[in-house]
Order: C-alpha cells, then structure tokens, then sequence
C-alpha cells in the first residue's frame, strides 16, 4: 500500500514537472528548454517575496507566478520568435536562457540547502495505514485540478481552442485567420505559469536548489518522450509509468538509482515503440 500511495504521489509530481513542457511543445512545436530554469525561479521568487520583503504567502506566490509567466511571453516574443522552425537554434536558445537563469540565481547566493518554502498546511495523516504528509496530498489535488483546467481550457474556451486547432494543424488554424504567432505566445507563457505552479507545489517538500532546475527538464523531457512528443493522454501514462518505476527502485534497489531508471524508462519504450506510448510522428514517417 505504501508503495501504491507514494507512487500515485509521483506520479503527479511528474506530471507536475512536464505538463508545461509538454503544452509548449504540443501547441507550437517548440522546444523549450528553459523549463526547469523557470521552475525554480517561481520558487525562488515566492521564497524572496516571503522572507526579504516579508509579504503574506499567497501574495508573494501570486507575484511569482505573474513574473514567470510575463518571463515566459518575453522569451518567445523577444527571443524563440527569431530561430522558430530552426528546431536546433530553438533548442539551443531556450536551454542558453534557462542555463544563464539557473547559473544566476547559483551566483547570485542561492547555493546550498538553506533555501526552503514552507508547506501550504503542515503536519500529516494516515491512509490505509500509510503516513503522508498534507503537501504531498495537496499536490495530489492541485496536479488533477491542473489537469482538469488544462482540459476545460482546451475544450470549452475560445483561446483554447485556438490552440488546439494549431496543435492539430497550423496550415489549416492559419487559413482560418488563427496568429500562429501569438498562439505560440500565449502557449509559452502558459508553460511557463504551469512550470511555476508545479515550483510553488512541489518545493515545499524539499529544498530550492540549482541542480533541481536541470532535474526537472530532464524528467520533463523524459515523460513527454516517453509518452509521444506532443501528446498529453500518453505524457500522463509516461509519468505513472515512470512513477511507479522509481518508487519500485528506491523500495527494492536503491534510492540513488531512481534517476537512472526514468532514462532505462525511455530506452526500453523507445525500442519498443519509437514513437512513444501515443505518438504517432515516427509511424507516419514510416509509412511515406
């Protein structure tokens, strides 16, 4: 049982982690590995508004989220905008900019394990004979209620929708007067807000540092290519495939091996299947 809990509990944590990775790259086919970059400086932000400006903690978590999603518009518009549809130049800018974030933040004192936020609701309880601390359930709800938004947004707002019909077909959204452009904007800065809210959600049960910024790319690269680069149904199966993966290894292996086994993950799937859990881009390619 414990084994189940803990691994539903990294499960969403994961899909936490790729969900705006995996809406940037479905919608506008872009790259964007300042992912964990933003990540962190969500978190570090709220942690810098609580302690050195001694705001209340959802203010400084509001104002957080606002800068790294404004940060998110200016990256595409300033910056991505210039090399897309180089796909190399667009992953080599976004993971610059992410890079030059991170390598910032290390310079600018955020080193060691002195960083923390607080939990949103402290102390813990037993399920099923299992103890979990309140955070770790709060981001079992607020990841579904993510998901839930994500899917809403998508389904039943004109904005979504946009965004949808570039996803599906960018020919098509474009001769239906749909700005291709601004689709991407709007897109990235989304991804941006939601790698913000997965900070905000996440760094409570540990600690703000550096290294967890290139962590957190990796694992959203992983799940997004483990499940079909752009599909959200397959990064969801990923992140409990893999999930479920780690919590398996630290309980019957070793806990330092839990990295390695999100990589074994994408290897195995891969070989098996190259285009992912629900890709299909490798098939078609096959076909012609």
């Amino acid at each position: 049982m414990e084994i189940v809990i803990y691994g539903i509990v990294n499960s969403i944590i994961l899909i936490l982690m790729s969900s705006g990775f995996a809406l940037v790259y479905g919608v506008s086919r872009v790259p964007n590995f300042a992912h964990g970059a933003l990540f962190i400086l969500a978190g570090y932000m709220a942690w810098v508004f609580l302690n050195r400006f001694n705001l209340p903690y959802i203010l400084a978590v509001l104002l957080a989220l606002v800068i790294v999603t404004v940060i998110g518009a200016l990256l595409y518009r300033i910056i991505i905008v210039r090399v897309r549809g180089m796909r190399t130049s667009e992953i080599i800018v976004s993971l610059g900019v992410g890079i030059a974030i991170l390598e910032y933040l290390r310079w600018s004192g955020l080193r060691g394990m002195a960083v923390m936020l607080p939990p949103f609701i402290s102390g813990s309880t037993s399920i099923l004979g299992v103890v979990i601390d309140y955070q770790r359930l709060f981001i079992v709800i607020g990841g579904l209620g993510l998901l839930a938004f994500l899917w809403s947004f998508t389904a039943y707002t004109k904005t979504g929708l946009a965004l949808k019909a570039i996803a599906q077909n960018e020919r098509a959204a474009l001769a239906l007067g749909i700005d291709s452009d601004m689709a991407a904007t709007v897109a990235v800065a989304l991804g941006a807000l939601f790698a913000g809210i997965a900070g905000i959600f996440i760094l409570p049960i540990g600690n703000i540092v550096v290294e967890l910024g290139y962590d957190v790319l990796i694992f959203a690269i992983a799940v997004s290519v483990c499940g079909g680069v752009g599909s959200w149904k397959g990064a969801v199966y990923a992140s409990f495939l893999i999930g479920f993966a780690q919590i398996l290894t630290v309980s019957y292996i070793a806990a330092h091996y839990h990295f390695v086994v999100a990589l074994l993950v994408i290897i195995l799937v891969l070989i098996i299947k190259p285009s992912g859990l629900f890709g299909r881009q490798k098939e078609l390619e096959e076909r012609v």
